[in-house]
């Protein structure tokens, strides 16, 4: 979850990513942002997020975002 972190907070270091809950309801996030997360995961994590995953729910928080990387780990 620390690299996670790290790398949201790259993008946005004023956020607490560790609390936050609305990232993009309250369009803290933008279409840009999820392209450098889904790259930075895809090279930290090792993990490739579908299309299909691209879903507000799933990047809301860091905690929904980590959950999401846990379980495309745990499908390979």
């Amino acid at each position: 979850m620390d690299e996670l972190i790290e790398i949201l907070q790259g993008l946005h270091g004023d956020v607490d990513f560790g609390s936050c809950k609305t990232l993009i309801d309250d369009k803290i996030l933008d279409s840009f942002d999820i392209i450098s997360i889904v790259s930075e995961v895809d090279d930290k994590f090792d993990v490739q997020i579908p299309a299909k995953e691209l879903i507000p729910e799933n990047f809301n928080s860091a905690e929904a975002l980590y959950n999401l990387i846990q379980r495309l780990s745990d499908e390979d």
